[in-house]
């Protein structure tokens, strides 16, 4: 894509309307926050565009920045009209959400008219972003290119439902595939979150044929501001602890976590134990480890698990734990242990080359399985309370921009 700034630019902002109602943004989320709050400000003019229950809305800078307000709680969500309440009956909150965006919309159509909406509203050479892996489709995609001289960047995450479909649901794999082909033929610029992604993604792209010109950009990392207040009364903070953070799915391992907590009441006293907080909701296919903490004898002694933390708990138990654990298996970028090196508390993580690309020789890095040297490296840090000493420069959103929008 072209170094000057663009007529326009075209936001794809049907993921973070698609999670209204959840109550934590995943790291996804988050990118696509970080996008709508950067694009408000004063540049190019700016629609979003979303995709709902009965069609697509598009946004002018103005309905943008209302659903920016309502997003961040600025501002309630209004009623749900009764398109809303028929088609999201499941979903109360997104009903209301899509009721929103109707009565913002400057326009919306059926999935058929796409194209000729865009065509109508946005100006020759828009550039549209995608950035949350939402709405990702070869109709989508034909439909903006539609528009006269407009220019395509898609944002790819990682490709692990490719890499690692054990890890996924059972139809993600097929989908996703499907996604990246519609990238690789038609994006004319596609971002990624580290080296290590890209070469991933590429090799598949290059296995199916086109692989589209690309950018490397690091993620910002957003730090709440720690507030103790924040933190549930029934967490005790009385004794060393640890804290983990993500979804609870098989991916990230949990089940490491548990066995080290189970060796570490088979061979300590109770009163030596670290706690371990487990911090995020649970997911999907990931029944042994649900059962495993529903039954634990320590659970509530050593072990909690807390599914919802509003961001300055989460900041205040991470700046005040032993230390980060992260066992997960695969990772595009991965955020928790970036966000605990800016509070300069230890980290102790999987070897992946996303880690060294991002963290260097920052985190205690233990092989994925080794339960020995994940036991040690707890014990070691459980002993004593330290921050970090190792240099850690706090990758920022700017510098994540900067490289991006000079491309787009």
């Amino acid at each position: 894509m072209t170094e000057t700034s663009p007529p326009a630019r075209l936001l794809d902002l049907s993921r973070l309307v698609s999670r209204v109602g959840h109550p934590a943004d995943t790291g996804i989320d988050r990118v696509e926050r970080a996008y709508l709050r950067r694009l408000v400000e004063p540049g190019p003019p700016l629609f979003g565009l979303v995709r709902t229950a009965l069609g697509f809305v598009l946004l002018d800078r103005g309905g943008v920045l209302a659903l920016r307000d309502r997003l961040d709680g600025v501002q309630p969500w209004g009623a749900a009209d009764l398109p809303g309440r028929i088609t999201r009956r499941d979903a109360p909150a997104r009903g209301r959400a899509e009721a929103d965006l109707r009565r913002l919309a400057r326009a919306r159509c059926l999935p058929s008219g796409l194209a000729g909406m865009l065509r109508r509203h946005l100006p020759p050479g828009t550039a549209y972003l995608n950035v949350g892996h939402s709405n990702l489709s070869q109709p989508v995609l034909a439909a903006i290119r539609s528009v006269p001289g407009a220019r395509i960047a898609v944002m790819v995450h990682d490709v692990i439902p490719l890499d690692h479909p054990q890890f996924s649901r059972p139809d993600t794999p097929v989908k996703f595939a499907r996604l990246l082909r519609a990238v690789g033929g038609m994006a004319d610029l596609v971002i990624y979150n580290s080296a290590d992604s890209a070469a991933a993604a590429e090799t598949h792209l290059g296995g199916w044929g086109r692989v589209p010109p690309a950018i490397v950009a690091h993620l910002g990392v957003d730090t709440a501001g720690p507030d103790v207040r924040a933190i549930p009364a029934f967490l005790p903070l009385d004794r060393p602890f640890f804290v983990t953070l993500g979804t609870i799915e098989p991916r990230k391992n949990h089940a490491l976590l548990l066995d080290l907590w189970e060796g570490f009441h088979s061979d300590l006293p109770v009163a030596g134990i670290p706690r371990l907080f487990i911090l995020g909701a649970r997911g999907w296919s990931n029944d042994a480890v649900f059962r495993r903490l529903d039954a634990l004898p320590f659970r509530d002694d050593t072990l909690f698990e807390v599914a919802a933390l509003p961001d300055a708990g989460v900041a205040a138990l991470m700046q005040g734990a032993h230390g980060l654990l992260f066992p997960s298996l695969a990772e595009g970028f991965g955020l928790p242990p970036l966000e605990a090196a800016c509070f300069g508390t230890p980290v102790v993580c999987a070897d992946l080359p996303v880690y060294r690309e991002t963290l260097g020789d920052y985190p205690v890095y233990v092989a994925g399985m080794d339960r020995y040297l994940w036991a040690k490296s707890v014990r070691d840090l459980a002993r004593c309370r330290q921050r970090h000493s190792g240099a850690f420069c706090k990758p920022e959103w700017s510098d994540h921009f900067n490289r991006v929008l000079s491309r787009t």
